[in-house]
């Protein structure tokens, strides 16, 4: 029996003697003794009866706190097994969070070795770009080179063929022109033939130009009657009507003709396509 017990015990001796007592002074005093020791011993009964049932209570209470015991230390040794494993688990952690640390630096070297190499390559990127700029705008310009003296070797062959046609033309109509002037008596001799430096009355539209702004072609050619030597007005009609300047006919087709500027345009203008020749300026 635990401390508890044993106290409790003597307390409801205690109460049993006090019980007895006050019956004792009570059948001794009372004039029906009878009923007296009747209701005495029922409450002695009434006490026997409390006195077992707070000797289960204290029983009951004794294997409460047997059990309690039992799930105490069944729950210290859990939690020991969990501070154990808890430790463990720190223990890793800290292992981890050690090796996490180091990687970490490592990657924070290489973050900035990395940064540096980033920055040289885009400052090398930049240059090259640069420099890819001014290769391309330098590929470009040759681009555009290329293409101007494509259209003037187009050009320069148009008028060489045009003008090997012509000059077999012109010797066969002048040996034509010869032998038929010869057979009227009269003279040959080109120099004393007035009105040829005159271009008829024509009138043509430009068809291109080169990049120059030197050299044009012409709508109109030999069919018109014009002939290398030819110098025809050159002017605008949109938006207003303005003199250009002058042009001189180098070589003809029968539909086309190849001209020349005569110097510089009127205060250097750019010569369009569909910009007006003619031999007069009857039109402004």
């Amino acid at each position: 029996m635990t401390f508890v017990g044993k106290i409790l015990v003597f307390i409801i001796m205690i109460c049993a003697l006090l019980f007895l007592g006050v019956s004792t002074v009570v059948f001794t005093t009372a004039t029906n003794w009878k009923d007296a020791t009747a209701k005495e011993q029922k409450k002695v009964q009434d006490l026997q009866t409390k006195n077992q049932n707070v000797t289960a209570a204290v029983d009951a209470a004794k294997k409460d706190l047997t059990a309690a015991k039992d799930s105490h230390a069944k729950a210290q040794q859990e939690m020991a097994g969990r501070i154990a494993a808890l430790e463990g688990d720190s223990k890793r952690l800290n292992e981890e969070m050690t090796k996490a640390r180091s990687e970490l630096e490592s990657a924070q070297q290489n973050a900035h070795t990395s940064l540096d190499e980033a920055t040289a390559l885009r400052n090398e990127t930049s240059l090259l770009r640069d420099q890819k700029s001014a290769v391309e705008k330098q590929a470009n310009e040759y681009k555009i080179r290329q293409t101007e003296l494509n259209d003037q070797i187009r050009i320069l062959t148009r008028e060489r063929d045009v003008a090997k046609k012509n000059n077999e033309d012109l010797r066969d109509r002048v040996a034509k022109f010869s032998s038929l002037l010869r057979k009227n008596g009269l003279s040959d001799d080109i120099s004393q033939v007035k009105g040829l430096d005159s271009p008829p009355t024509v009138r043509g539209e430009i068809l291109r130009v080169d990049a120059q702004n030197k050299r044009v072609e012409i709508s109109i050619g030999s069919d018109d009657g014009l002939v290398p030597g030819h110098e025809l007005n050159l002017y605008r009609i949109k938006p207003r009507p303005e003199f250009l300047g002058k042009i001189k006919i180098l070589s003809t087709d029968p539909d086309q003709a190849v001209g020349q500027v005569i110097g510089n345009t009127v205060n250097g203008k750019k010569i369009q396509e569909g910009d007006i020749v003619s031999s007069t300026l009857r039109t402004l």
